[in-house]
C-alpha cells in the first residue's frame, strides 16, 4: 500500500495524485501550481469513502458547486462559508480534500469565474481567490473581488510563488497570500479563520473610526447650535440646557441663542429643525446664525421670522423639512416681553407661585406656507419672574403605559410641584428632564434644548 504525494489519502495498486489525475483527464494540468513526478494517468482504481475499492473508473467531480454541507459538530457561529474562485477543477478538488481531512468545519462553495462568484458571494465569510481566471488575471481580479466582497475576507491561493506579488496583494487589501503546494489542510484552515478574524477586526476598527469622526462632527455642530449668550446685563440671568435624546449617535437640529442689542433689550430664540442627523444640525446652525445676524442688524421685529423662513426654504435639502421657533424680545425698562411663535410650544411663565403657559398664538411652522407670526405682548406684574423656553422633546415623553404625552399641561404640573420650588433656578432645567424621564420610564426619544431667563427672585 502506497501513499500519494499531494494529500494523506491511501490508494491501492499504484501511487497517484488525485488532483493531477483530474487535470490529466481534462488536459488542464498546470505545472507551475502543484507538480507531480508521475506521468499522466487516464484511469485509476480509487476507493469511495467508506466503500473500499471499486475497480478502475473515471474520476468524478467530488465537490459539486453547491459546496460541502455545514459541519454537524459546530454551532452556526463557528462555521465558515468560504467561496473558492478557481477555474481548475483539480485544484478545487484538492482544496476540498484538504479542508475535509482537516475536519475544518468550513462550508466550501466553488465558482469557476468572477462572473459566477458575483452570483454566489452573498453571505460568504471569506473568498479564496486564484489569480489566473478566465475573465480576470492577476491583481485586476483581486481588485474586482475586493470591490464585490466589502464585508468578506479575501485570501489569494495561487501557484505563483512570488514574494513581491504577495506583498502587493496584501497591500491591495487581501488578508493573506498562500501558495499552492505549500499548505496542508490544517494550515489552510487556520489561514482562513485568521483571515476572517482580521477582517472583522478591521471592520470594527473602521466602524469605531467612523463613530469617532461622527462624534467630532457632532461636537462641532453642537457648538454652533448652542452658543454662549451674547449679553452683558445683570438685570436678568439666563440658564441654558441641552441633552441629546435616546438616539445620541445622531445629533438633532435643536438650537437656541441670546443676543443683547441695547442696555434695556434682550432677544431670545429657541428652535427645532425636524429630523436628526448632520444635515438637520447644520441647517439649525444656519438658522441660528442667520437669526443672530438679523437681530444685530436691527431688522424690524416683524421681518425677522419671514427672513429666517427664506433661509430655511433656500438651504433645506428636502421640501418636507420644516422648523419650529419661539422668539422673545425683553424690554427690561418697562418689564415687558413680546412673544412670537411659529408652530412651537409656548413658553411657561413662573411668577407669584404660579406656572402658566404664555397665551401667544401658535402660528404656522416655518417652511410650510410663508406667513408672519402674530406678536403677543406679555406684561410682567412683578419684578420676580422666570420664563422657560424649550423644544418639544421635553413634552413628548409618555405618561403611564398608554399613548398619553406629558405635553404643556403636564410640564406646567411638574413646575408646580412643591419639590420644584426647592430646586435652584440654575438646576431647574436638568431637574425637569429627570422628572420627565422618570415619568416616561426611560430616556426621552428626542433632543431637549431649554432657555430659562429669570429676573429678581425668579418665581
Amino acid at each position: 500500500m502506497d501513499i500519494i504525494l499531494h494529500g494523506t489519502r491511501r490508494c491501492f495498486r499504484q501511487v497517484v495524485c488525485e488532483r493531477c489525475l483530474i487535470q490529466d483527464q481534462r488536459g488542464t494540468r498546470k505545472e507551475p501550481d502543484i507538480t507531480s513526478d508521475h506521468p499522466p494517468v487516464a484511469a485509476v482504481a480509487r476507493p469511495q469513502r467508506g466503500t473500499g475499492t471499486t475497480g478502475p473508473s473515471v474520476v468524478s467531480w467530488a465537490y459539486p458547486r453547491g459546496g460541502l454541507g455545514p459541519h454537524p459538530n459546530l454551532p452556526p457561529g463557528e462555521r465558515l462559508r468560504v467561496l473558492l474562485v478557481e477555474d481548475d477543477e483539480g485544484d478545487a478538488f484538492l482544496v476540498g480534500e484538504l479542508l475535509a481531512e482537516a475536519n475544518s468545519g468550513i462550508e466550501l462553495l466553488v465558482a469557476t469565474s468572477l462572473s459566477e462568484a458575483r452570483q454566489r458571494i452573498a453571505g460568504v465569510d471569506c473568498v479564496l481567490l486564484d489569480l489566473g481566471l478566465p475573465d480576470a488575471q492577476g491583481l485586476d481580479g483581486l481588485r474586482q473581488v475586493l470591490e464585490m466582497s466589502r464585508s468578506s475576507a479575501v485570501c489569494v491561493l495561487t501557484g505563483r510563488s512570488d514574494e513581491h506579488l504577495g506583498i502587493v496583494a496584501v497591500a491591495e487589501g487581501a488578508q493573506d497570500y498562500l501558495v499552492k503546494g505549500q499548505v496542508d489542510g490544517v494550515l489552510l484552515t487556520r489561514a482562513l479563520r485568521y483571515a476572517v478574524e482580521r477582517k472583522r477586526a478591521d471592520e470594527n476598527a473602521r466602524r469605531l473610526r467612523e463613530v469617532e469622526l461622527r462624534q467630532a462632527e457632532s461636537a462641532r455642530l453642537e457648538r454652533g447650535l448652542l452658543p454662549q449668550p451674547l449679553m452683558s446685563t445683570d438685570q436678568i440671568a439666563v440658564h441654558t440646557f441641552y441633552r441629546p435624546g435616546r438616539h445620541a449617535a445622531l445629533i438633532g437640529g435643536d438650537f437656541f441663542d441670546v443676543v443683547q442689542t441695547r442696555p434695556d433689550r434682550v432677544d431670545l430664540i429657541v428652535g427645532d429643525v425636524c429630523g436628526h442627523g448632520a444635515d438637520e444640525a447644520a441647517l439649525g446652525v444656519e438658522l441660528r446664525v442667520a437669526w443672530r445676524a438679523l437681530i444685530l442688524a436691527r431688522v424690524p421685529d416683524d421681518e425677522v421670522l419671514p427672513a429666517l423662513e427664506q433661509v430655511l426654504m433656500s438651504e433645506r435639502r428636502l421640501q418636507e423639512i420644516f422648523a419650529t421657533v419661539a422668539t422673545v424680545r425683553l424690554d427690561l425698562d418697562v418689564n415687558r416681553a413680546t412673544v412670537r411663535l411659529a408652530g412651537h410650544p409656548p413658553p411657561l411663565l413662573l411668577a407669584e407661585g404660579r406656572v402658566v403657559p404664555v397665551p401667544a398664538p401658535g402660528g404656522l411652522l416655518l417652511g410650510v406656507r410663508p406667513r408672519r407670526p402674530v406678536a403677543f405682548d406679555l406684561e410682567f406684574d412683578t419684578e420676580d419672574w422666570s420664563l422657560l423656553m424649550y423644544t418639544d422633546g421635553l413634552i413628548e415623553g409618555r405618561v403611564g403605559v398608554g399613548d398619553e404625552r406629558l405635553d404643556v399641561p403636564g410640564l406646567s404640573g411638574l413646575l408646580a410641584e412643591p419639590d420644584s420650588r426647592a430646586v435652584p433656578l440654575a438646576e431647574l432645567p436638568a431637574w425637569l428632564v429627570g422628572r420627565a424621564e422618570q415619568i416616561n420610564g426611560g430616556p426621552l426619544a428626542d433632543d431637549v434644548a431649554m432657555l430659562l431667563v429669570s429676573r429678581g427672585g425668579g418665581r
